[in-house]
């Protein structure tokens, strides 16, 4: 009963985005004195999370979802409209880092999440 809550699978969810992501922002820093490297980035997390299999959007009325894009995949994709250096290197080291501290911020609502729903469950169980 407890193993499929919806609540707890896009939390790991989250978290497991956010790790995938974090990946992709290392990667791009630690390219970005090489020529002809292009940052990447990741699809955003509630696409990636309907594409696996996740909690799908709901119609509440008629063409309220029409005309929606095919999810994407979690692989990286080079980043469009950035501006590259005359190397060909597109990796702005500030864009990066604010990347990096919004992918904290995700894996830390990921965490508290998890812990708040473990804590409601021990609330319900009697236990503490």
């Amino acid at each position: 009963m407890f193993d499929q809550l919806e609540i707890l699978s896009m939390a790991r969810g989250l978290a497991t985005h956010s790790a995938t992501r974090q990946n992709v922002v290392a990667q791009n820093l630690a390219q970005a004195d090489t020529a002809g490297y292009k940052a990447r980035d990741i699809a955003a997390f509630g696409d990636t999370y309907r594409a696996s299999g996740g909690m799908a959007l709901r119609s509440t009325r008629a063409g309220h979802l029409a005309g929606s894009a095919p999810p994407p995949e979690l692989r990286p994709f080079i980043e469009r409209g950035v501006d590259s250096d005359p190397n060909g290197n597109s990796v702005s080291i500030e864009t990066q880092m604010v990347k990096s501290a919004e992918v904290q911020i995700r894996h830390e609502l990921a965490l508290s999440v998890y812990n708040t729903t473990l804590g409601i469950l021990r609330a319900t169980l009697g236990r503490r």
